[in-house]
This record gives C-alpha cells, structure tokens and sequence, in this order.
C-alpha cells in the first residue's frame, strides 16, 4: 500500500509558509476508504485552496490517481 499521507505532505510542506507546522493525519473508515486531513496554520489555509478550490482539487486529484493502481479510495480534506 503506497503511503498517501508522505504524498500529500510533501506537496503541501511546498505550498505553505511555515512547512514545520504542517500536520497530516490518516485514518481507514468502515467502508475502506482511507481518509487524509490536512492541518496547517490559519494563515496558511487560503494556499492550500487556492482560487475557487483549485489547489486542494489538484492535490485531491494527483492522491486519488496514485491510488488507482492499487485499487483503494481515498480523500483528502482540510481541518479548520
């Protein structure tokens, strides 16, 4: 199972100002999707969603992409 949590973080810890604040969290729910929360600071969140969504779409996209040879569904969201 490839690790989607060191994916996202590493494209994240690029967007935002403070990387070493930077928290991901993984967790499996019942139905075997894998579920990825971002936390950055307050200052930071606009970064992470970009104009209209664009950011967190595109970071969304690439995760759910390398997921698709091995079969699994994940999503990914932002802790406010």
């Amino acid at each position: 199972m490839p690790d989607y949590s060191a994916l996202v973080e590493f494209i994240v810890k690029k967007l935002v100002t403070r990387p070493d604040e930077v928290k991901i969290s993984s967790s499996t729910d019942e139905h075997g999707v894998i579920k990825i929360m971002i936390s950055v600071p307050q200052e930071d969140i606009g970064r992470i969603i970009g104009k209209r969504g664009a950011t967190i779409n595109a970071i969304r996209l690439v995760t759910k992409a390398s997921a698709v040879k091995s079969s699994e569904r994940v999503d990914v969201d932002i802790e406010e």
